[in-house]
């Protein structure tokens, strides 16, 4: 399948708030939101923010063929690598078609020499998150691995956050024996974290030499980018509050190599409190502001939402 591919490298800037909710669990820390302990200032895994993507792909997209998602709830990820060595054909209980990559299976059930390149190159085809990301698919029936081009750091909140503990009833119990303990009472105490207010900033970086590599095209990327601004307004729980992209600033370079690096274009986005006498519980709260003086030959800026 020829696909065109993006000829152009990008970087970006998210930013997005929440307000009255846990923006990203700590399993490690009793699902407490995760916090730089020594700054205070409150984090966001980029493994978060591509789980939003690949679900909002996957709504998005259910039906259109390429646009299946790799990993996704409750998926066995090495059943789907045996489906693309199905589809292309390649019996992996028998000795390989072609004599260059063996006269014999080296092991049942695993694909050698070029058939993992194109077990690779249909994974590519088959997954968006696969062409995006990249992904590890040496284990079961073998397809190699992905290094994808769209990369993304922590989200970083720009001020300490402050992380608040309720109580709350539920007015029922799950047994019969926790009933009689509490002689018809039927009461159960848990406890909620939230943060009232964080507004987070996060990196992304695009490459255009990996995109050539796994098939990411310019249809990928506007629905990247689409998947960015809107992926909050799918994934809403009580536990999460109100999450929100606020502002997406993204860097497009003339070409694949780039015209600046990507902390010199970062250091342009400022975003600040007005106001450093009262604690910030809104996005008014802040100014997003872009140097636009002096912009690198080769640099274009374009701003969603």
């Amino acid at each position: 399948m020829s696909i065109e591919t993006i000829k152009s490298r990008y970087d970006f800037v998210l930013v997005f708030d929440v307000q009255d909710g846990n923006p990203n669990g700590d399993p490690d820390a009793g699902n407490l939101p995760r916090v730089d302990a020594e700054t205070g200032q409150g984090i966001v895994t980029d493994v978060c923010l591509k789980r939003k993507v690949r679900n909002y792909v996957q709504m998005r997209c259910s039906e259109a063929p390429g646009f299946d998602i790799f990993v996704k709830e409750k998926a066995i990820l090495n059943r789907k690598i045996g489906d693309a060595y199905q589809t292309l054909g390649i019996n992996l209980e028998e000795a390989p078609k072609d004599e260059k990559d063996g006269k014999k299976r080296n092991a049942k059930g695993e694909g050698q020499g070029s058939e993992v390149g194109a077990a690779r190159r249909r994974m590519c085809e088959t997954f968006f998150d696969i062409r995006s990301f990249g992904a590890v698919m040496s284990t079961g029936a073998n397809a190699g691995q992905v290094r994808g081009p769209v990369q993304m750091t922590f989200g970083r909140s720009v001020d300490p956050i402050v992380t608040l503990e309720h109580s709350i009833t539920r007015m029922a119990v799950a047994t019969e024996a926790e009933a009689e303990k509490q002689s018809g009472d039927n009461r159960t105490m848990g406890r909620k974290n939230t943060v009232p207010y964080g507004l987070y900033v996060t990196h992304g970086f695009i490459s255009a030499h990996l995109a050539a590599q796994t098939g990411f095209s310019e249809a990928d990327l506007d629905l990247l980018w689409e998947a960015l601004v809107s992926m909050f307004e799918h994934d809403r729980s009580a536990a999460r509050g109100l999450m929100s992209t606020r502002r997406l600033i993204i860097f497009k370079h003339d070409g694949a190599l780039g015209n600046a690096p990507a902390h010199l274009l970062f250091e342009r986005v400022s975003v600040k409190r007005k106001d450093e006498s009262k604690p910030a519980r809104a996005f008014a709260d802040y100014a997003v502001s872009i140097d636009r003086e002096a912009l690198p030959q080769g640099i274009t800026i374009i701003e969603k939402p």
